[in-house]
């Protein structure tokens, strides 16, 4: 690392700058990313937090996790016939088959994605 240094009195004084943090609030699948390396991968963690990368690597994940989810529930509906029709015809049925859908989802999701 380079660090500058300014002289104050007899005294050199590094000069530290914090990093800003990218906006956004961390959801679901960031908060996961980041307790699974934070137990898992503690050596990357702390390296992420040194360099000020945790959270926009969070929101990455995050965002990735959330567009792979919307993708992919939908190609599985298509593909399981889970349409608006059925759901008008019987509603419990559309339920189930979609949290089917949802659950191997996100299943896929985290192993792909968040916990690697």
């Amino acid at each position: 690392m380079k660090l500058t240094y300014e002289k104050n009195g007899d005294y050199l004084i590094p000069n530290l700058t914090v990093n800003e943090e990218p906006e956004g609030m961390l959801t679901k699948y960031g908060l996961m990313r980041k307790n699974f390396l934070k137990e898992h991968r503690k050596g990357i963690y702390q390296g992420m937090i040194l360099t000020g990368e945790l959270k926009a690597h969070c929101l990455e994940i995050q965002e990735q996790a959330e567009q792979r989810m919307e993708v992919m529930t939908s190609r599985m509906a298509k593909t399981e016939g889970v349409t608006e029709k059925l759901k008008a015809a019987d509603p419990m049925k559309w339920t189930a088959k979609m949290n089917n859908i949802r659950h191997a989802a996100e299943e896929s999701i985290l192993t792909e994605l968040i916990y690697i």
